[in-house]
């Protein structure tokens, strides 16, 4: 079976919903959240985590995991910045299929503080 890596820049709170779902699933999207946004690389990732998740929540944390090829086939890559600044646009309906579609589990694999900064 083929499948994709997708990164996941989140703070601690969504870490922690991510932990007691057993690192399988990624917890429902918030109404003002109508899209989930994973993306492509590890480097995006970190500075996502770091410029963005440090400064708003004080710890950022990157995850990676794996979705079956098959499903991320559905969705485009979006590029937002520079070169590697690519993510899937995932809209929020479609999440606990996306969730259905990971192998394995949602590993952490970059941790960040404000005092590392």
């Amino acid at each position: 079976m083929e499948t994709v890596t997708l990164y996941r820049p989140v703070g601690p709170k969504e870490l922690e919903l991510v932990k007691n779902r057993g690192y399988k699933r990624w917890p429902p999207r918030l109404p003002e959240q109508p899209i989930f946004y994973p993306v492509t690389n590890e480097k995006y990732a970190t500075e996502i985590a770091q410029r963005w998740n440090v400064q708003s929540s004080g710890s950022g944390f990157v995850t990676k995991f794996e979705v079956k090829k098959d499903f991320m086939d559905r969705y485009e890559i979006h590029q937002v910045g520079a070169s590697y600044h690519t993510e899937w646009w995932i809209p929020a309906e479609h999440l606990e299929e996306l969730n259905d579609n990971i192998i394995g589990l949602i590993e952490v694999t970059g941790e960040y503080h404000k005092e590392q900064q």
